[in-house]
């Protein structure tokens, strides 16, 4: 059994609907999960905003403007009024909550999860009625029943695959099970999500919970490429990655996958395979266990880093500042993305500045601090053991002629990152795809 993820530009329209649903039918007993369609999480969050703000009237009317959108949706996908009727009832059943909540007063603090989920809940019933029209034998498959987050906001795998393979085995005979992805409850039963791009990390943590066969991401381009095509010309879809390369390129700014979903494939040897539904025949890119040696594989950028410099002013012992300088990062929990140490000074970079002068105001009473803004971090991955002579100065080279705030070397196998001002990002690209690809 294969687990088969769309984003929401896949389901984004009734005629996105009908193709994935050709896509999937004739390729055996597999589960499909789904995001919501394209728009709609951006239009629930809209709608979440206009309440908690009490205006009420807002709230009504993004609900009915979207609800209209939903009708269209339906009345082009089904050619039988029972199936429209069928698809109705579902589709009601959320803009009944929606609108439940679109009033004065109160309200839960679980409101905003529960109105994110409606996207995930509607677009797998669109789907699974379409399915039925079809004559596919297909189950929907409820992922607030299985999907469970612990208190440390981590996938509890072990209740997810208690849960989930149950309902498998009681439909036998079903050709398709359809789940969302991204939702989820939490250790206390309430509605909660997967964060943005959550439903590829569904699907990795439903792969892993039944040993599937294979995961596969379907998106709107073919693979991951060697370089971001936004902004460089020429690039092309790698036909294979090691898992360790495919999450560096996804955290440092590949936005194709969701950063967390590569450890529960890398874990349980399940290989991923991301696809482009608008060419099903092509390649895409296979990422599974395999080091592809003296390679270097891709680059990739991630924006809106903060570069923070520290200073030791005291007569501190490298150990015992470094531990003080840490110690502050994480009393407010704020991870680190690049690293750069000295005897007396310590340079890292936040990609969140949520109480940021509090953290530089603690800072300040151990050294001088000094903070770069709009910084980007450029992630060159491949086979980067410390024996394979030349390919970091291959990427320094890349360089030359480009600004370079940090580097961070040695700490991964396969990542070496430079941290660059924003205007000297799209230079950098282009620079590092000429010299390592060209």
């Amino acid at each position: 059994m294969k687990v088969l993820k769309f984003g929401g530009t896949s389901v984004g329209s009734a005629q996105r609907i009908k193709e994935v649903a050709a896509l999937v039918s004739p390729r055996g007993r597999n589960i499909i999960v789904l995001s919501a369609m394209s728009g709609t999480t951006n239009t629930l969050v809209e709608i979440a905003d206009y309440i908690a703000r009490h205006n009420v009237n807002g709230a009504k009317a993004t609900i009915n403007t979207l609800e209209k959108k939903y009708i269209a949706t339906i009345n082009e996908l089904y050619d039988r009024e029972e199936d429209r009727t069928e698809a109705r009832r579902w589709i009601d059943e959320s803009f009944r909550l929606l609108r439940s909540y679109a009033h004065e007063g109160e309200h839960p603090a679980t409101m905003e999860k529960e109105i994110l989920a409606q996207g995930e809940l509607m677009s797998t019933h669109l789907m699974d009625v379409y399915m039925h029209s079809q004559g596919i034998n297909s189950v929907w498959l409820p992922a607030l029943e299985f999907m469970r987050t612990d208190s440390d906001a981590e996938a509890d795998i072990d209740y997810i695959s208690e849960h989930l393979q149950p309902m498998l085995d009681a439909h036998g005979d079903a050709h398709l099970f359809v789940t969302q992805g991204f939702i989820c409850r939490n250790y206390r039963g309430e509605t909660d999500n997967l964060q943005r791009g959550g439903s590829d990390l569904t699907a990795t943590l439903i792969g892993a919970a039944i040993y599937a066969d294979e995961i596969e991401i379907w998106t709107d381009i073919d693979g991951m490429h060697n370089n971001d095509p936004r902004f460089v010309e020429g690039t092309t879809p790698v036909a294979e990655l090691h898992f360790d390369e495919a999450a560096e390129l996804a955290y440092f700014g590949a936005k194709i996958l969701h950063p967390a979903c590569v450890m529960p494939a890398k874990l349980n040897n399940i290989p991923i395979r991301v696809l482009n539904t608008m060419a099903p025949s092509a390649r895409g890119t296979l990422i599974y266990n395999t080091v592809h040696s003296r390679k270097i594989m891709a680059v990739s950028a991630k924006d809106g880093v903060t570069a923070i410099k520290i200073r030791s002013t005291r007569m501190l012992k490298a150990s015992g500042f470094i531990h003080r300088v840490f110690e502050i990062f994480d009393s407010y929990h704020r991870p680190i993305d690049m690293i750069a140490t000295s005897e007396v000074g310590i340079s890292v970079t936040v990609d969140n500045t949520l109480k940021l002068e509090h953290i530089v105001d603690e800072l300040k009473e151990i050294g001088t601090v000094t903070v770069d803004n709009d910084m980007v971090i450029i992630c060159v991955v491949g086979d980067l053991e410390w024996h394979n002579r030349g390919f970091e100065a291959r990427a320094i080279e890349a360089l030359a002629d480009v600004p370079v705030r940090m580097i961070s070397y040695g700490g991964s196998n396969s990542n070496i990152s430079f941290l660059v001002k924003k205007e000297d990002k799209v230079r950098a690209l282009n620079a590092l795809s000429a010299h390592l690809f060209g």
